[in-house]
């Protein structure tokens, strides 16, 4: 997984460093949503150590100066009920290889706040907590100095993945898409039956210059639904999905977007 991510990320960063540099930050509460949690990984000059945060270990190095300019940035968006240390080790990795990782917990849709999980809202807010996330990171966090705007990727699986189709261009048909609604008492369902679907246009963004998407919960049902995606992607399946992802979306995802995605 690690050596694929590196190779699809476009722009290699030459920086060398012996550890991942680890930040907690908030980004800002704004009119487009309340603050965001989030965790930052960069290169570091010190060693690594073990950092203990609750269940997970974390291997780098807190608040550590970050080594390099022009730095590439990766952003992830955790999966359903997920959180922003999910993919910590392939953060450090990345980190260490010369990259800026910043990942966010997705507010009503983490594992601390399943508020908004079951709700259609959550597919809107979903790609605006990413661009608000990029947005910080490109002006107000610490690292903003560091960081090339024009070298940013995305990376991650399941709704997280629904998500970078989103910011790609895609624009979701949650009507006819081929995902189950196993429990017709959740809000979704109950959504979809009546056909309450959100109007307002979903968030875009092309500074994302490149993706790594894997199970990606497939909302788009038509290859119109994908024609303004085109942005290079690496696209994953698994061999039996799950959580909404069925075997066969994924596969008709790959030949769907007009821009074939390496599969």
């Amino acid at each position: 997984m690690r050596t694929m991510v590196l190779a699809v990320f476009f722009c290699l960063s030459t920086t060398i460093s012996q550890a991942a540099g680890i930040k907690f930050v908030q980004v800002p509460a704004d009119a487009h949503g309340p603050a965001l949690r989030a965790i930052v990984w960069t290169p570091c000059a010190a060693g690594a150590q073990e950092i203990p945060i609750g269940p997970y270990v974390l291997m780098g190095r807190r608040d550590c100066p970050t080594v390099g300019e022009k730095l590439p940035l990766v952003v992830i968006s955790h999966g359903h009920g997920g959180a922003f240390l999910g993919h910590h080790d392939l953060a450090e990795v990345l980190a260490d290889s010369g990259y800026v990782v910043a990942a966010i917990n997705h507010p009503g849709d983490t594992f601390s706040d399943m508020s908004r999980a079951a709700d259609i809202s959550e597919f809107v807010e979903r790609p605006t907590d990413i661009k608000r996330l990029i947005d910080f990171m490109l002006s107000g966090a610490p690292d903003a100095p560091n960081i090339d705007p024009d070298l940013i990727g995305f990376f991650r699986f399941s709704r997280g993945g629904y998500t970078g189709l989103v910011l790609a261009g895609g624009n979701p048909d949650f009507l006819h898409a081929n995902v189950p609604c196993p429990d017709l008492n959740l809000p979704i369902c109950k959504q979809l039956q009546r056909k309450e679907i959100p109007q307002r246009p979903l968030t875009h963004d092309a500074r994302i210059k490149a993706y790594v998407i894997a199970d990606p919960l497939n909302e788009f049902s038509a290859a119109g639904d994908l024609k303004a995606v085109k942005a290079p992607i690496q696209l994953w399946a698994s061999q039996y999905g799950g959580d909404g992802v069925l075997p066969e979306t994924t596969p008709a995802l790959a030949n769907t977007i007009s821009k074939r995605p390496e599969y």
